[in-house]
């Protein structure tokens, strides 16, 4: 079957080997080991990256310091313009970019679409921003005084992403950092590396037009063997925003609050989906579905645990075991496919373990959990996606599993159910089903879901842009994208304006001199 992989390389700029190194229109002459990537949709290599070493990467900052002081001084409108005119030049490069996100990272080609027009959204989102970032004011105690509060810009923003989504969230993050006047060093996930590499060769086109100072949006590709724990222990940078394990994202938050720099944490989510009684059966099954199995459970928000009504159960599990019968998984660019393969063949052996440990603590083994071998699964990363019936408290249900495992949970009441759905140690997306206007606001009040994001009607991943994404306890606590998540991208300042001819102090304090 052709796809026309190579086409979609020469549009995209992508040589046989690249540099991994880029600070806006200037690609450097790397000098590390040229790493190579495969796409796990077929096995074969796409192209070679030559990684960034530590003294590119010293450049790097270096450069983005002194763009720093150039695009602050533009206008927040201005700075809005040039997002605007980003936005458009994705548009034209959309289908070849989604088809490089689909074939290396192995989401199928609709989501891969689908994630270049989430780097299209947040263009139009910032846009909008630009001009809506606002300070308020504030009443005096002091006569002839005026309060305000202002926010300015922060400086250099690096961007850690990870490789479930290899383009959109460096943009919800670079987007909004540019519109607030920061700029953006951005370390990809060494698994996608060409996506990175791409985005940089489309967004240079508006760079250059544009004579953007070198250095407000940055690349670094470098696997941990040239950059480690650098970039979050450099007090060159005030802000890192960091997509991935809760693992390694607490030993992100420890190095930079060690240096009391400030952090965006996207770490891991566990998310359920109580199913009540009352639920549209129908529409809960294709949210669920969808939510489990798309991306091949490789989403933060991707749905791990279903919460049924005691008297739904059997009649749910029954029904959601028939669809996933019918999936059709294969190549993630065949329009045919729904499920395409995990990342590697280490995120399928972790898949293949979970389903041990569900075995081990009891749990039920009800449908899939197995390795599709043959033509066209030669790559060893195609899985049957798995469904367990499970007790929410086993240590494997405790723990996010990367890959298309989901649990079925039993419950009695709506009390047991949020207690249930609360009772990991994981707080970003859940959802509820039902049709009962009283379970549903429940759900949604102080006593119910514990999470950053909690939907009705549904499912847990496929988030807005225009909502602030992340979420609470082991997720990081971390916000980015819509809503005012560009606040902290900033830093904030109060200012007092004395226009009288006295010097009050506050709180009534007599000082003379």
């Amino acid at each position: 079957m052709k796809f026309d992989i190579k086409e979609v390389l020469q549009k995209l700029g992508i040589k046989e080997v690249n540099e991994g190194c880029c600070t806006g229109t200037v690609w450097a002459d790397t000098e590390g080991d040229v790493l190579k990537s495969y796409s796990p949709a077929d096995g074969k290599e796409i192209a070679g990256i030559k990684q960034a070493t530590r003294d590119d990467y010293t450049r790097v900052i270096k450069q983005a310091q002194e763009a720093f002081k150039v695009w602050r001084k533009n206008p927040a409108p201005v700075r809005g313009e040039i997002v605007r005119q980003i936005g458009l030049e994705l548009r034209k490069y959309k289908e070849p970019l989604g088809k490089l996100v689909s074939y290396e990272m192995g989401k199928i080609y609709q989501e891969g679409l689908g994630e270049v027009q989430e780097m299209i959204d947040i263009c139009d989102f910032a846009v909008g921003q630009s001009r809506q970032l606002y300070g308020f004011t504030m009443h005096s105690e002091r006569p002839e005084h005026r309060m305000y509060d202002q926010y300015h810009p922060l400086g250099i923003v690096g961007v850690v992403s990870a490789f479930n989504f290899p383009v959109a969230v460096w943009a919800w993050n670079a987007m909004i950092a540019m519109i607030c006047g920061d700029v953006v060093v951005w370390k990809p996930s060494s698994k996608v590396f060409l996506c990175a590499v791409a985005v940089h060769k489309v967004v240079q086109n508006v760079l250059k037009r544009n004579n953007v100072p070198e250095g407000v949006l940055s690349l670094v590709a470098a696997s941990s063997k040239y950059l480690g724990d650098d970039m979050f222990s450099d007090k060159n940078i005030p802000l890192v925003s960091f997509t991935g394990s809760t693992k390694i994202g607490k030993k992100v938050g420890r190095l930079v609050g060690e240096r009391l720099g400030r952090s965006i944490l996207e770490l891991g989510g566990n998310n359920a989906i109580i199913v009540t009684e009352n639920a549209d059966l129908e529409m809960a099954l294709r949210a669920v579905t969808f939510g489990a199995v798309g991306t091949c459970g490789q989403r933060c928000t991707s749905t791990r645990r279903i919460i049924l009504h005691e008297s739904i159960f059997d009649q749910f599990r029954d029904k959601l075991i028939s669809v996933y019968k019918n999936i059709n998984i294969g190549h993630p660019l065949d329009e045919n496919t729904l499920v395409g393969p995990l990342i590697d063949t280490w995120s399928r052996d972790t898949f293949l373990e979970s389903i041990e440990k569900v075995k081990a603590e009891g749990g039920k083994i009800l449908y899939g959990g197995t390795v599709l071998e043959g033509e066209g699964y030669e790559s060893g990363c195609y899985v049957v996606p798995c469904i367990a019936e499970v007790e929410n408290h086993y240590e494997i249900v405790q723990d996010e599993t990367f890959a298309p495992l989901l649990y079925l949970i039993k419950y009695a009441d709506l009390d047991e159910a949020i207690e249930i759905h609360n009772g990991v140690p994981q707080g970003l997306s859940s959802a509820i089903f039902t049709t009962n206007i009283l379970e549903s606001e429940r759900f949604l009040s102080h006593a119910g879901s514990d999470c950053g994001i909690a939907n009705v009607n549904i499912g847990t991943s496929g988030a807005e842009i225009g909502g602030a994404f992340g979420g609470e306890k082991d997720t990081g606590g971390g916000r980015e994208s819509g809503s005012d998540a560009w606040k902290a991208y900033m830093r904030r300042q109060t200012n007092t304006v004395n226009y009288s001819t006295e010097l009050p102090l506050a709180q009534g304090i007599k000082f003379d001199i």
